[in-house]
């Protein structure tokens, strides 16, 4: 807590040098004459002290935000008394975090202790709260100290000739290298993480049975006192049914998103667009949980009372038999969860392709309409085809984004692996299989929970695919109009 209030200090005090920066650069500009000009705005130079106060302190502080704890707790665990070392290591575990807890001022766990633990404890207490402090202000010290010195040597060299503008972007370019190296090693550790459990699941279960099994069934012990199968990891069904719903949707977005598309971009009056585009991407705000209650209590419902009034209908005719199926088709089915994300899926669309629509140029409209083509005409022919490397691109990303739901597919598909085709079905998903297989209390060194990302490294490597595919369309389309 006292760190945060320093690290608040901290801003007001940068604030403060940033007022001084740009009185001093001011005042020794007036001091020169009226025709005297200073290299760098007044502004760059109060933020170029800022900086400077600012960056290296808040650094530390935060460091000590986010290790200091972890610090401490590792030097005060280092220097375990006898009485605690006899313990078991769960019970040590418990001892040390009540002692950390009491040192820092929170109630510890109800836990009973002999006598000469609970002395141990209170010591341990005792000696976490120093630890704790001495931490606190050795980060405190060296923030003020960064602070102070930082000021005095920026502030001294802040003069007219000073390039401080240079120096500001410096700064700036420095801070955006920072971002985008750790939006980079995000991505690394992402991968890795995954390629390093991948490979301890694919050396409990072959890859080509993984890849060309055709049944699901992770089910098997993880203590030798359970009684279960021996598991099947064929992943076919899961992406049999991923695909197919896939399908559905965007048999329902690709051709709703493009038409509202062509009408925004071409027919539309401005007063229209103003209205209607708003109205149509306030679906993409919505949270996939209510599509997914959207399925599940209205879309489900409808469709299983739709399929079994036909099936009534059609029993005892000629087609009896598809009848006594349609009768007994349930809420959960693939239809109805592709339908919805198809629903959801249709802003998506529909804002890419009207800003590619949008992005082909004029002068291939006006060539048109000068040839003597219609307006429709010109659409199916000139701009259709000109955008549609673009268009391309834009339904690859939403086929990349459908790939990758799971709530509305928990909610409305239903959980059972099948491989089938039948939209009527209840199929699952790869990306809900990995939900269920890490949800609740779960054995890392159980094949079934490692196939989890066995699910998850070619999931990410089919949509990885199907990305650097959009891109590479997207990036033919711009150097082709640019």
């Amino acid at each position: 807590m006292i760190t945060w209030a320093v690290l608040a200090a901290l801003v007001l005090f940068s604030a403060v040098t940033y007022v001084l920066g740009r009185r001093k650069l001011t005042a020794q500009a007036a001091g020169q004459g009226p025709g005297a000009r200073a290299h760098s705005r007044p502004g760059y130079h109060g933020a170029y002290v800022m900086l400077w106060v600012a960056a290296p302190a808040a650094a530390v502080l935060l460091l000590h935000a986010a290790f200091g704890p972890r610090v401490s707790a590792a030097m005060v665990e280092a220097e375990a008394p006898a009485a605690v070392q006899a313990l078991e290591p769960q019970a040590r575990a418990v001892f040390f975090h009540d002692a950390l807890a009491i040192g820092r001022g929170y109630a510890p766990s109800e836990t009973l202790y002999a006598p000469d633990v609970r002395e141990a404890l209170e010591a341990e207490a005792r000696e976490a709260a120093r630890t704790d402090m001495t931490l606190r202000g050795a980060a405190v010290g060296l923030a003020l100290i960064l602070a102070v010195g930082g000021f005095l040597f920026a502030y001294r060299r802040v003069r007219p000739e000073f390039r401080a503008r240079e120096r500001v972007e410096g700064w700036t370019s420095a801070l955006l290298v920072a971002c985008s190296v750790a939006a980079v090693l995000t991505t690394v550790g992402i991968v890795a993480s995954l390629a390093f459990e991948s490979v301890r699941f694919f050396q409990a279960v072959p890859p080509l049975q993984f890849l060309f099994g055709t049944e699901w069934d992770p089910q098997i012990a993880m203590r030798s006192d359970q009684y279960a199968t021996s598991g099947a990891f064929g992943a076919v069904p899961l992406f049999v049914g991923t695909f197919l719903i896939m399908i559905i949707a965007m048999t329902v977005a690709a051709p709703i998103g493009l038409l509202s598309a062509i009408y925004l971009a071409e027919y539309a009056s401005r007063p229209t667009r103003a209205i209607v585009k708003p109205m149509l991407e306030i679906l993409a705000g919505v949270p996939t949980v209510v599509y997914g209650f959207f399925a599940a209590l209205t879309v489900g419902p409808l469709f299983r009372g739709f399929f079994n009034g036909l099936g009534a209908q059609l029993v005892g005719g000629p087609l009896h038999d598809l009848g006594v199926y349609l009768t007994q088709v349930q809420n959960q089915m693939a239809l109805v969860a592709g339908a919805v994300m198809g629903i959801m899926l249709i802003p998506f669309v529909s804002s890419l392709s009207d800003d590619i629509i949008n992005a082909v140029p004029q002068s291939l409209r006006d060539g048109s309409l000068a040839m003597g083509a219609t307006p429709s005409e010109t659409i199916k022919k000139v701009v259709m085809p000109a955008a549609l490397p673009g268009i391309m691109g834009a339904l690859l990303l939403a086929v990349s984004r459908a790939i990758g739901e799971t709530m509305i597919v928990t909610m409305a598909a239903g959980l059972q692996a099948r491989m089938t085709l039948n939209p009527l079905d209840t199929v699952t998903t790869v990306t809900v299989q990995i939900v269920t297989l890490l949800t609740g209390d779960q054995e890392f060194d159980s094949p079934k929970t490692l196939s989890a990302f066995g699910l998850g490294l070619t999931l990410f490597v089919i949509t990885l695919i199907l990305n650097v595919i959009a891109l590479r369309i997207v990036q033919r389309y711009r150097e082709q109009y640019d």
